[in-house]
């Protein structure tokens, strides 16, 4: 999951500014890195005003985590790996989509939820689930295709839609951590590249094939 980043032009309310810190800092720094003051800080808005919206660090956690998934939704909705007529030629375009739009730093094109879910997965279930929900609903969005395009080619074997969208979030979210080890979004994006050479070897094609 990525890639909403920084701040609009046009700053909304103080609860939004405060997700949107969120989103930005937790990228770059962590959960348990980013304080409360330096998220009042980046948002703009006083202690207090963090406490009106929020009960606790951990509730602005789960909703930072909704709040993702929220503007990802949309952001996927748009992409334009939805155009093409063949439905393998969408799980296709959706890989080239996430490779497509590995630039700049890190923080900037990794996932929210992804590095929330590995730092506090044992100490906040509440954030846990919430991570869980983005991630797994964003899988989910590519269960139709990948199942359309199982059916049309006559794919057989002991795996389902549901396990192949999954595993595209395994290599996504797996990549991710490897361009923060090595510091280095290629190996992301390198990763993406075999993730694409696997969905063709499952489905039995190759460019010289009609899609």
């Amino acid at each position: 999951m990525a890639r909403p980043t920084k701040q609009s032009p046009e700053r909304g309310n103080a609860r939004t500014r405060l997700l949107e810190a969120a989103r930005d800092l937790i990228r770059a720094k962590g959960y348990a890195a980013t304080t409360v003051d330096e998220l009042c800080r980046a948002a703009d808005v006083t202690k207090g005003a963090f406490f009106h919206h929020f009960a606790s660090k951990d509730a602005l956690g789960v909703a930072a985590a909704e709040f993702w998934a929220e503007t990802t939704t949309e952001f996927f909705a748009a992409a334009p790996y939805h155009r093409p007529a063949d439905a393998l030629q969408r799980v296709l375009a959706y890989v080239a989509f996430r490779k497509a739009i590995i630039v700049g730093e890190v923080d900037e094109f990794s996932c929210l939820v992804g590095t929330m879910a590995q730092e506090i997965h044992a100490t906040s279930p509440e954030i846990r689930d919430a991570c869980g929900r983005s991630i797994f609903g964003h899988a989910a969005t590519l269960e139709a295709d990948i199942e359309t395009a199982r059916r049309e080619r006559g794919i057989a074997g002991d795996w389902t839609a549901a396990s192949l969208a999954r595993h595209t979030q395994t290599v996504i979210q797996g990549g991710f951590v490897l361009a923060k080890a090595g510091n280095d979004p290629a190996l992301a994006r390198e990763s993406l590249d075999h993730l694409d050479r696997y969905i063709r070897h499952l489905f039995h094609f190759n460019e010289e094939q009609p899609a």
